[in-house]
């Protein structure tokens, strides 16, 4: 498998409107976790600016879409997302 990590910006006020997507979000980490694709994740910053993600698939691609369809994406609380690989030494 290869490493990419999922960079993401949030909204100035995130801590103050995650509430109501916060459960659904936290879900899908879990269920990737789960499946062996996410390896660790958490929010960048106090409060909460930005989040990183670290995925263990072969295609990019699958960040892309997880991304896509996180309820943080769709609630328009994510303002700049990028996928970088990473490689680990």
């Amino acid at each position: 498998m290869a490493h990419y990590i999922l960079f993401y910006d949030y909204v100035e006020d995130m801590a103050e409107r995650r509430a109501p997507h916060r459960e659904a979000h936290l879900a899908r980490l879990n269920e990737w976790r789960d499946a062996g694709r996410i390896t660790m994740a958490g929010a960048l910053g106090k409060p909460p600016r930005g989040a990183a993600i670290v995925f263990d698939v072969e295609d990019p691609g699958e960040v892309e879409r997880f991304a896509d369809e996180d309820p943080y994406a769709r609630a328009g609380l994510v303002t700049g997302r990028r996928v970088e690989p990473w490689t680990l030494v």
